[in-house]
Formats: C-alpha cells, structure tokens, sequence
C-alpha cells in the first residue's frame, strides 16, 4: 500500500484508555476495552493506546496459552479500527516459532497490522526474561497517518532506543506500560524527557488496580515535544484524549534541533550506534 506521511499543517486526536487489567480473564479485559473503544470511536479518536499486555496480564504459568488467543483478538481489534477509523496500539503476548514475544502491536485505520514490536528489554526483577524471549530491533510504522514509533514500559530507561526512534522520522511515539506505583515518580519524569530531547509527542498508557499486592496507579498521560503534559490520568480507570498539533515539531525543531546537532563521533559511539537507524 502507499503510505502517506505525517502532514504537519494538520493535527490528530490520540486516546488512552487506562484499566484495571485482570489477569488471566481474557473476555473481561477484551469487554472492557473493546467497549471503550467505542466511545472514543463516537469521539473521532484517530489513535487509541492500551496498556501493556492488556488482554491478559503478566501470568507466567499461563502466558503460552494466551499467546494463543492473540491471533483472534488482533481480527477483532482489525474490525474496530475499520469500523472507526482508527489505529489502535497495545501490548499483548505472541507466539512465534516456538517462542513467546511481549509484543505492541499497530493496528492501522484500514485494519491491516501497520507494526509489531517485540519488547528489546525484559524486566528481570519482574521474571520476564524467564517467560519472554527478547526483541532485537526498533520499530517504526509507517501508516495513515504518518511515522509511529512503538516502546513498551521498561523500554523508557533506554534513550537510546526512543532515540533510534526519531532518527527513523517518528513524530509520535506510543507507550504501553505496567509501572508500578512506587516508581511511579520515574515514569513522569522519563515520558517528559524522552518527549522533549527527541521533539516527538509521547502517547503512554499505564495499567491502574493491584496485582498480588502490587499497585499499579496510572498516570497515563499525552506529552508535547515541548514537555507539555496536554492530558493525564489518575490512579483509576477512565479515558483521555487530545488534540496534537503536530506544527509544534517544527516549532520546537527551530530553537532547539537536538537530533541534527548530535556529534556521535564525540561521545565515543561506533557509526552505527544511531546513524544505522
């Protein structure tokens, strides 16, 4: 297909929606968000984000069985992108050549599969190395709306890659995430910067509720190249959304163009470190 790339005389609506994911209840994680879905549907939403692995949770006993349903689950969200025109983007478990991938999958406007990015860094304290196979490489998808780039929680202490990101010409860069209430500090403070050092927007979707004792209180927000939080949740379900004006870009890339005035050579890095992106 032709792609048409991010036209920055114009401007897009992003959403988030933000939920209790229940692990392991499939159907009732797929009712909760199918049916928000909806209602940013009626809204003209053009991009929606989920958390990550929304669909299932983070269940390491059970994580190859709702690899499986994955498949189904992606026809369904296919359907709602075309029936609302939207892109949706979230996180769920894939399996692939005997292997099991935390995945954030890119659903386009037309319902085709714009991008799939396979989680690059697992979090040991967490167990994902034990059940996850790690990714190898960034993605950018280029869809109907133009360069998105895809990170999944832990990803954000890795500038590099949101780096790597920009380099490819995102302009949007969405983030799925289960990060807990006690860093939550760490979380504000990564999407703001990652924003503003990359001249990007931030679309981030964090889980809320409790796993096994563990808190889990949002903060999913929407962030300018500026640094600019545009919406943010707070510890509880719901939905946001706003309007970016993508011309900021080019706003912010006048006063300051951190990535045309990078010096890879002088901070010790191979010429492939970034400039292969």
């Amino acid at each position: 297909m032709e792609f048409m790339f991010m036209n920055l005389n114009k401007s897009i609506n992003v959403g988030i929606i933000q939920f209790d994911v229940r692990v392991g209840e499939v159907s009732a994680n797929q009712h909760n968000v199918y049916e928000n879905i909806h209602q940013l549907g009626e809204k003209k939403t053009n991009i929606v984000v989920l958390p990550e692995l929304w669909s299932s949770g983070f269940d390491p006993s059970g994580i190859r069985k709702y690899a499986e349903k994955t498949p189904e689950i992606i026809l369904d969200l296919s359907k709602l992108a075309i029936e609302h025109h939207m892109m949706i983007a979230g996180s769920m478990p894939e399996f692939h050549n005997g292997c099991v991938y935390n995945t954030q999958y890119l659903i386009d406007e037309n319902g085709a599969i714009a991008g799939a990015y396979r989680k690059i860094h697992l979090f040991p304290p967490l167990g994902e190395t034990s059940c996850f196979n790690p990714g190898y490489r960034p993605v950018v998808c280029r869809t109907s709306l133009g360069i998105i780039g895809m990170m999944i929680c832990y990803d954000l202490r890795f500038p590099e890659l949101c780096r790597s990101l920009a380099l490819q010409g995102a302009s949007v860069i969405v983030v799925s995430a289960q990060w807990p209430a006690t860093r939550i500090e760490h979380w504000d403070v990564l999407l703001r910067a990652r924003a503003i050092e990359n001249h990007v927007f931030i679309v981030a979707c964090n889980r809320c509720g409790q796993q096994e004792g563990l808190l889990f209180n949002g903060h999913s927000q929407i962030i300018s190249p500026s640094g600019k939080v545009l919406a943010m949740l707070d510890d509880n379900q719901g939905e946001i959304t706003a309007e970016l004006d993508l011309t900021e870009i080019s706003t912010v890339k006048t006063q300051f163009d951190c990535l045309s005035g990078r010096v890879p050579a002088a901070y010790g890095l191979s010429s492939q470190s970034f400039d292969q992106y």
